[in-house]
């Protein structure tokens, strides 16, 4: 069973691209930390995304996380996140911002990010790579350039084969 956790950017831009239902075709089961349900339903959340969060779908987990220990220096979604994963023992943690990256890595989790998913889901033909980075790209999802570059190019080659 691979269970995969996720904080609020990975789910934010996958909502507004409408690509949320990779998630649960990839993974056996998603939890998520209660700062999540929080963040995803602040007024100045997308309406797209607080009506998603208003009710969540069946396949989400919500986890009180709250007396979790907590990692100094990232917001509390973040911190969540990485205290469930670790509590969970979780197969891979969704989660974009760089510090947090980095801190969850240092702690020995495996994880990616929005795009390494939807580079996961285009390997497994669930979306089209070029197409998702189009409509991330409409978003304030900010990428890094040449890791885009370079999976554009390997879908780019897979596509033509």
């Amino acid at each position: 069973m691979r269970l995969v956790i996720a904080d609020t950017g990975p789910l934010n831009y996958l909502i507004l691209i409408r690509h949320i239902e990779v998630i649960p075709r990839l993974f056996d089961r998603v939890a998520v930390p209660n700062a999540l349900q929080v963040e995803l339903s602040n007024r100045f959340a997308p309406p797209l995304v607080r009506n998603w969060i208003a009710a969540p779908p069946a396949w989400l987990e919500i986890h009180d996380s709250t007396t979790l220990p907590k990692v100094s220096g990232l917001d509390e979604g973040e911190t969540e996140a990485i205290a469930l994963a670790e509590f969970l023992n979780a197969d891979l943690l969704l989660i974009d911002e760089r510090a947090g990256f980095r801190a969850a890595k240092k702690l020995g989790l495996r994880v990616t990010g929005t795009i390494g998913l939807l580079d996961l889901a285009a390997e497994r033909g669930l979306v089209d790579f070029a197409d998702a980075i189009r409509k991330l790209s409409a978003t304030s999802f900010r990428r890094p350039e040449t890791l885009l570059k370079s999976l554009l190019a390997k879908h780019n080659r897979s596509t033509k084969r």
